[in-house]
C-alpha cells in the first residue's frame, strides 16, 4: 500500500515524474500518507480526469503558464533571474538602482544662481543710485584755479536749503522760513594714500571774495578786494563762487562738490533709525530747536539737524559746532556702513534714496567718487583708519570774523598737495 499506483503515471505529464510546478520531490509527502485507490481505466478509452479525485492538481506538461499573479511580479519589470538562466526564481522586482544625488553639480549651480543675483542687483542698483545724482554744478566755470596736486579733494557742504519742505516740516525741523539758501557747514575732506583728513571751515572765516564768472551770467566779476566772511560766497553766486573763493584764499584745487540740505540730512538719518550719541554735556538753543541731556541717545532726523546746527549755546559758537558736526558725521557713517544697513534692503534702500534725492554734486562726479568720500568720512572721523580731523588753523578775529592762520594753512595745503602725512594742528 506504500506504492505509488502505476497507472497514475501516465495521466501525470510531467517531466521527470515531479509532482507540482518548481517542486523539487518526484510524489508529495502528504500522498505518501494518505493511500489512494483509483479504479481501473480501461486502456483503449481515453482517460478523463476532472481533477477532483487528485488532492493536488497537476498542470499539463509543456511550457509552464505563468500568469504572473501572487510572485511579487510588477508589471514592466523582469522578475529576478529572468534572462540570465534563472527563469525559475520568481523573487521581487530589481528596477533601475536609485540614482545618487550629484551634490556638487547642486552647489555649483546654487552658487552659479546666487552670484548671478547679486551681479544684476549690484547693476541695477548702481544705474538706479546713478540717476537720482542731481549734477548740478559745473566746475569748469571756476576760473584761474590752481594746479590739482596728489589725492583728491573734497568741498562737502551743509546748506540751510527749505526746498521742498512744507510748513509744518519746517516748524518741525525750526528751520525758519528764510528764502534762498546759506551755508551752514563746510568742509575740506582730503582723500589720499598717507591718511585722509576733514578739516572744517568755520562759516564766518574772514576771506577776499576773488575775480569770478558768475554762474548764470557768465559774466566776469572783477576783484576788488572784498573782504567777507565765508558764507556770504555761496549766497552771492552759489557753488562756483564758493569752490573760487576757497581755492583763492587757500591755494588747493578742489577736484568734487557735494551739498546737502537740510531736509536731505534728517531724511537721511531716519531711514538708517537714528543714529546713537554719548553726550559729555547737556544743552538748549531756541533757535535750533536742542535740548539734550548728557548721556547715550538716539537722535532722530529732527534731533540730528538740532544737534548739527547749535552755535549759540557754546561760548566758543562755531568751533563747537564743528565739533559736533564731525562726531555725528561720524557716528552716522558708522550707521550707514555697518551690516544692519548694507544688508537689509528695506533700508538700504530708503538711506540711499533719501540721501541721493537731496545730494548736489559736480557734473564729474560718479558713483565711485561719492562712495571714497564716504568711506573716507567714516575713516577721519570714526577712528577707523589712519585720518584725522580738525578745525582750519586760525590766528584770532577781524570784525566778528575768524582769522585763519597763513603759515599753518600754507604748510596744510603743501602736505595735501605732495600727499603727505598732516602734521599741521588747528590748536
Amino acid at each position: 500500500m506504500s506504492d505509488w499506483p502505476e497507472g497514475r503515471s501516465d495521466r501525470q505529464g510531467g517531466v521527470g515524474g515531479g509532482y507540482g510546478r518548481g517542486s523539487a520531490s518526484a510524489r508529495p509527502e502528504g500522498a505518501r500518507v494518505m493511500p489512494h485507490v483509483q479504479r481501473p481505466v480501461p486502456q483503449q478509452q481515453p482517460s478523463y480526469d476532472d481533477g477532483y479525485d487528485d488532492l493536488y492538481r497537476q498542470e499539463p506538461a509543456g511550457p509552464a503558464y505563468d500568469s504572473d499573479y501572487n510572485t511579487g511580479q510588477v508589471y514592466g519589470q523582469p522578475s529576478r533571474g529572468q534572462g540570465s538562466g534563472g527563469g525559475g526564481d520568481y523573487g521581487p522586482p530589481t528596477g533601475r538602482p536609485a540614482r545618487t544625488p550629484n551634490w556638487r553639480k547642486r552647489i555649483k549651480w546654487t552658487a552659479i544662481t546666487v552670484v548671478s543675483v547679486l551681479v544684476v542687483t549690484s547693476i541695477g542698483t548702481y544705474f538706479w543710485a546713478d540717476s537720482k545724482l542731481h549734477r548740478d554744478v559745473d566746475l569748469s566755470k571756476v576760473i584761474d584755479r590752481p594746479e590739482a596736486g596728489d589725492g583728491t579733494n573734497y568741498l562737502i557742504v551743509g546748506t540751510d536749503s527749505r526746498e521742498g519742505m512744507s510748513d509744518a516740516q519746517k516748524k518741525e525741523l525750526h528751520t525758519g522760513s528764510a528764502k534762498g539758501k546759506r551755508t551752514d557747514t563746510m568742509m575740506i575732506l582730503h582723500v589720499g594714500d598717507n591718511g585722509d583728513t576733514l578739516v572744517s571751515l568755520p562759516r564766518d572765516s574772514n576771506v577776499t571774495i576773488p575775480t569770478y564768472k558768475g554762474a548764470e551770467s557768465g559774466k566776469t566779476y572783477p576783484g576788488t578786494g572784498r573782504q567777507t566772511k565765508l558764507n556770504a560766497a555761496y549766497a552771492e553766486d552759489g557753488p562756483t563762487l564758493l569752490v573760487r573763493t576757497v581755492e583763492a584764499n587757500t591755494g588747493l584745487h578742489i577736484d568734487h562738490y557735494a551739498e546737502i540740505g537740510f531736509g536731505g540730512f534728517a531724511s537721511i538719518v531716519d531711514a538708517v533709525g537714528g543714529v546713537e550719541m554719548n553726550l559729555k554735556e547737556g544743552f538748549k538753543d531756541k533757535w535750533s530747536g536742542a535740548d539734550f541731556k548728557a548721556g547715550k541717545q538716539t537722535l532722530n532726523g529732527q534731533q540730528a539737524l538740532a544737534f548739527v546746527r547749535t552755535r549759540h549755546a557754546f561760548k566758543s559758537s562755531d568751533f563747537q559746532r564743528t565739533k559736533n558736526q564731525q562726531a555725528f558725521l561720524a557716528a552716522l557713517a558708522h550707521k550707514v556702513a555697518s551690516p544692519g544697513t548694507i544688508m537689509n534692503p528695506f533700508k538700504l534702500y530708503p538711506t540711499l534714496g533719501a540721501g541721493l534725492d537731496t545730494l548736489v554734486v559736480d557734473k564729474d562726479m560718479s558713483l565711485w567718487d561719492l562712495g571714497s568720500m564716504f568711506l573716507a568720512m567714516k575713516s577721519v572721523s570714526g577712528g577707523d583708519g589712519d585720518g584725522t580731523s580738525m578745525n582750519m588753523p586760525t590766528a584770532g578775529f577781524v570784525g566778528g570774523n575768524v582769522l585763519w592762520d597763513k603759515t599753518k594753512v600754507k604748510q596744510l595745503v603743501e602736505q595735501f598737495n605732495n600727499d603727505e602725512k598732516v602734521t599741521v594742528t588747528s590748536d
